[in-house]
């Protein structure tokens, strides 16, 4: 007679069922101090449907079925087409129905960023390869906007909240998708040595159509119905929108060559293209490519820092049902002392991730009109972007190890999520490219970081912990720039440190803010979390991350 070899006791059922958004006490307060009550009920109501065990079962689909590129139909007609497993489809309606492409802009409602940014972090946590696709199209949205009579063609395709993933001309679709083409093989992140060619078809210049011959060796999102490229003209490099089809309802000679085989997410199709003589737009002057397509690139730089916050919203959630659930040494693993010291490492960190995702995003909405805003939004954007994108790669590493060997797989949370966690620091400019470009907003902008400058001192001027700290930043500004260049990855963090513990004084329990300051300004802080000195607020700080 054989029976069972074990009893399966002590094991953790996966995290299914619950509210995103309610349980999330920082994201729902900080979008009721930027205005946006009405939009509670959405999110609230949102939350719970991502969180359902069928929406996460969606997710996981989508990324267990990749996509499929077929350049040819059955008789052997170009079509360059990317196929999708139809769980893809059914998260691409979901974010569009809640708003996740325009709700910024076509949304007249107070709050409508902060809503905005708070539905953007927490669709993250769920799956994340939709999340390009719709953070393109709402970047390139402000871009569009400055061509008028293009915008008002596509705007009602734009702000459209009606999924269409129909393979047709955009004219006969009720929504569309943008996508984005910068990157070729010689250049990277240098987009002076890109090499595709745009020649003039009928006239030159801003609106004129061009004809484009070259490749992209990162072309995001294939399957959408336009892209914003960057190509070199007779004025200097400049900026096209290139549409899946030729005004004539032809299909565009946009070339997929592959798809590339990712990393992090398996769900969404990044590719290599050719352009073959493909129909081109010039967006903008002749010449300013980079300033146009950099617009739309802050744009989505910002949904990088909301991606990120959201991946570590997600892993600190993971780690305390875990821990909460799992038995180690005769208790939970939550009772131990050192994991309560790790678990509130990462609420810290995930708090002060979402706080200054959420103050960033205001600004977006109030930049053109007040230096101190426009600081957040030229200057803080590309270092809270390598900030919280580092963080987040170290974060997701100590979550995962917080499952022990059931981190380490695939079947659960942790490999799909940790996976992803890189590709927003590598995404949208590197951490160098974001110092850099940190450093010339500086250069630039001597009213917003001087407004900067006095908003810092203002918050943080009282505690003598942050005086020092403060005062190196100050004298960092006024160096050379070869010097500052060197350091540029510093300043970031140190700028982003400053900024977090300023919003957790302002708007977290006290307990929080002391820890953070206290941990983040200790001279032999040394990043790896569970190091925080005093054990006495480690239970408050985890049971306001997740609420027992």
């Amino acid at each position: 007679m054989h029976g069972p070899t074990h009893d399966v006791t002590n094991v953790v059922d996966p995290l299914a069922d619950y509210n995103l958004f309610t349980t999330d006490t920082a994201l729902w307060q900080a979008v009721e101090r930027a205005g946006g009550a009405s939009h509670l009920p959405e999110l609230a109501a949102y939350g719970a449907l991502l969180g359902r065990a069928e929406t996460l079962q969606l997710a996981e689909d989508a990324n267990r079925h990749k996509p499929e590129l077929h350049t040819f139909d059955p008789v052997g007609r170009r079509i360059d087409r990317v196929d999708f497993h139809p769980a893809w489809h059914a998260i691409m309606r979901l974010q569009r129905e809640h708003g996740l492409v325009s709700m910024p802009f076509s949304d007249p409602r107070p709050g409508a960023w902060a809503a905005y940014a708070a539905a953007f972090s927490m669709h993250m946590q769920v799956e994340a390869g939709s999340q390009c696709p719709g953070s393109m199209t709402f970047a390139a949205i402000p871009v569009l906007m400055q061509e008028p009579l293009l915008f008002s063609q596509l705007s009602p395709k734009l702000y459209s909240r009606t999924y269409d993933p129909r393979d047709l001309p955009a004219d006969q679709k009720s929504s569309m998708l943008v996508g984005m083409g910068m990157t070729e093989k010689q250049g990277g992140s240098d987009l002076r040595a890109v090499t595709t060619r745009a020649s003039a078809l009928h006239g030159e210049g801003r609106g004129a159509a061009y004809e484009l011959v070259g490749h992209k060796w990162f072309f995001s999102a294939p399957q959408s119905d336009a892209h914003l490229v960057v190509a070199q003209a007779p004025g200097g490099l400049s900026c096209f929108y290139v549409p899946r089809f030729r005004p004539d309802g032809h299909r565009n000679d946009v070339r997929i060559q592959r798809l590339k085989n990712k990393v992090g997410n398996h769900s969404n199709a990044s590719s290599e293209v050719e352009f073959h003589g493909a129909w081109g737009q010039m967006i903008g002057e002749p010449g300013r490519g980079i300033p146009t397509i950099i617009e739309m690139a802050t744009y989505t730089r910002l949904n990088c820092v909301m991606g990120s916050a959201g991946l570590i919203r997600q892993a600190v959630v993971q780690a305390i049902h875990h821990t909460r659930h799992r038995r180690a040494f005769g208790k939970h693993l939550v009772e131990q002392p050192l994991m309560r010291n790790v678990l509130a490492d990462m609420a810290l960190e995930s708090e002060a991730a979402t706080l200054l995702m959420m103050r960033l995003t205001q600004s977006f909405d109030r930049a053109a009109d007040d230096p101190l805003e426009g600081a957040y939004k030229r200057i803080v954007t590309p270092a809270a972007k390598f900030w919280v994108a580092k963080r987040s790669i170290e974060l997701g590493a100590e979550a995962m190890e917080v499952f022990g060997g059931n981190g380490y797989v695939e079947d659960g949370p942790m490999g799909r999520l940790f996976r992803e966690m890189p590709v927003i620091s590598i995404w949208e400019g590197s951490g160098n490219v974001m110092g850099l470009d940190m450093l010339r907003a500086i250069g630039r902008e001597p009213d917003a970081l001087a407004a900067l400058t006095r908003h810092l001192a203002d918050r943080l001027d009282d505690d003598n912990r942050l005086q020092s700290p403060l005062a190196a930043l100050r004298a960092t500004w006024q160096q050379p720039p070869d010097a500052m260049e060197a350091t540029a990855r510093r300043t970031a963090q140190q700028l982003v440190l400053l900024l977090q513990a300023a919003l957790l004084r302002d708007h977290a329990p006290g307990f929080m803010a002391e820890a953070f300051i206290a941990s983040r300004f200790d001279p032999q802080w040394g990043r790896v979390f569970g190091t925080l000195a005093d054990p006495s607020h480690h239970s408050a700080i985890i049971d306001r991350a997740w609420p027992a």
